[in-house]
């Protein structure tokens, strides 16, 4: 590609897929991140289920600071399409690439899941002097790719969250950086098994790591995690999205519900009816408190009737929850500029 791969880069970022199309999303959000500095991007190829176009696209669109590199063995190292190592989501291939990282900082990534801007500034800062570090992350709605809420009984850390007696906590994949010259021992638990079905491999990566080095979290909930559905109603999901009143999830037809009044919220702003867009949108978000759009819609109108601390106070959580959409950083911008 014309760049220089020799030099040891800022951090490396191990990706392992089967060329979902959530592979697109996913390193999108990896050439969004606002991390002055040079980042080694990994994808392992475990089987073709989908077309290497989106490589090409992805090798197109990769920013001057970033290097993408892509290894295709031609056959899959994972037991469940005929390989030798037994963790069903990518076999050998994240240890594989971890060892190839160019960069003594690796974070990984699940190809479909997605990061916030400041996913990895945020993570190197905590993992300055520390062994590993890792971000909070949010819940997502496969079907709407609506965040649902934070995620704060599961992905939560050491000693804490629903995990905390069985496993001694949690950190989900998309959520950790390692320092691999001090985790060194971890990288060969990326091709294990924890559980019968050929999964928990990283039950045992956070389990060496809790064991073994001091760690740091972000404080942030920086990376987007998709829940199918039948995991929505998990017990230990459902349990905590009941208690949050988020109806629409066990109640499908509300989504079709918020759909619609939110594009009413947004005929009425453009129709400079601000007090009636105001009353659409808190329907809308008393069904789901963090519908990304309707925030944003909410905040304009009430930039535009002079309630500036409301204003910002909703457009900062619209930008949290989705910094993605430019309609919502450019309101942010306008808003908070205003303000100040």
């Amino acid at each position: 590609m014309g760049k220089d791969i020799q030099n040891p880069f800022d951090v490396a970022v191990v990706i392992a897929t089967v060329l979902r199309s959530s592979l697109i999303r996913a390193v999108q959000s990896i050439f969004r991140q606002d991390l002055n500095g040079r980042v080694q991007i990994l994808i392992g190829i475990d089987k073709h289920l989908g077309s290497l176009e989106a490589i090409k696209q992805l090798r197109h669109e990769c920013p001057d600071h970033m290097s993408l590199t892509v290894i295709d063995l031609g056959y899959s190292t994972s037991t469940r399409h005929g390989g030798i190592y037994p963790t069903r989501y990518g076999g050998g291939i994240r240890t594989i690439l971890s060892y190839a990282a160019n960069s003594r900082l690796v974070a990984y990534l699940d190809d479909d899941d997605w990061w916030a801007r400041d996913h990895l500034s945020s993570l190197i800062a905590a993992c300055t002097g520390k062994g590993w570090a890792f971000s909070y992350r949010w819940m997502v709605d496969e079907e709407t790719a609506w965040p649902i809420c934070r995620d704060e009984w599961d992905s939560v850390g050491p000693n804490r969250g629903i995990n905390k007696d069985r496993f001694g906590g949690f950190v989900a994949t998309s959520n950790l950086i390692l320092d691999k010259q001090a985790c060194h021992f971890v990288l060969p638990l990326w091709s294990l098994a924890a559980f019968p079905d050929s999964t928990g491999e990283d039950r045992l990566v956070f389990d060496a790591l809790l064991k073994h080095h001091p760690w740091a979290a972000t404080g942030r909930f920086s990376s987007y995690y998709e829940l199918r559905r039948e995991h929505q109603l998990h017990p230990h999901h459902a349990r905590e999205f009941a208690a949050r009143g988020l109806c629409w999830i066990s109640d499908r037809r509300e989504v079709a519900t918020i759909r619609r009044m939110s594009k009413e919220a947004a005929a009425s702003l453009e129709r400079h009816l601000f007090d009636e867009t105001i009353s659409i949108a808190r329907g809308v978000l008393a069904l789901n408190p963090f519908h990304a759009e309707t925030l944003c819609l909410l905040a304009k109108a009430e930039w535009r009737l002079g309630r500036a601390a409301e204003a910002v106070e909703h457009i900062k959580l619209a930008r949290e929850i989705d910094d993605s959409d430019s309609r919502i950083t450019a309101a942010a911008t306008e808003i908070c500029t205003t303000t100040r």
